[in-house]
Formats: C-alpha cells, structure tokens, sequence
C-alpha cells in the first residue's frame, strides 16, 4: 500500500479531485500554501495498492496544468530605494510524493 500527497494549485483542485473520486480513489483534500509565491495550492492525500500508483499519477498529470502568470515583485537597491516590477512565473502542475504504508486502518 502508498500513501500519495499532491501538492496542486487550487485553480486545478476540484478538476483533480472530481476524477479522482470517478476513478473510485478515496481523496482528501487539505488547503495549503506555497512558501516561493504564497499562493493558495491544495495538498491531496490519496491512499491506494501498489498497482494503482501509476494510474493516480495519469490522472493528476491530465488534469492539473502548468501555465504561466505574472505576479508582481520588488528590487531593493540597498540605499532604501525599491521598485516594484512584474515577474513571470510558471505555476500549476503537481508536485508528487509517494510513501510506503506500513499499515492502514479503518475505525
């Protein structure tokens, strides 16, 4: 048995999730946030056999998306003086963590 977390950026997390549940594949869902952009992410945890790992993992990929935005930043020029400028970034997509689960109850 794995144990999965998903880290997703909230604007992909209910198409995520929603197939997921079609799947059949019991999800949780927990409001995150990003350290780089302090932006909204969400985690899922997803419990699964072995076998299954890979299907999971398709199924996040083709439905969470990388794409580009530009959110605003700051230089300091070290005589107190900053300015603020636009930074274009990549966000979306998923970062994946796969666990082994030494044991798994339901009470």
């Amino acid at each position: 048995m794995k144990l999965i977390f998903a880290i997703i950026n909230k604007e992909d997390s209910t198409e995520v999730s929603q197939a997921l549940t079609k799947s059949k594949f019991s999800v949780t869902k927990l409001a995150t946030t990003g350290g780089f952009l302090m932006a909204g992410n969400i985690t899922l945890i997803i419990g699964t056999e072995d076998d299954k790992v890979d299907e999971v993992i398709e199924t996040i990929k083709a439905h969470s998306q990388k794409r580009q935005e530009i959110v605003p930043s700051t230089a300091t020029y070290g005589i107190g003086v900053t300015t603020a400028f636009p930074l274009e970034v990549t966000v979306g997509g998923a970062t994946i963590f796969v666990v082994p689960v030494d044991k798994f109850l339901k009470v």
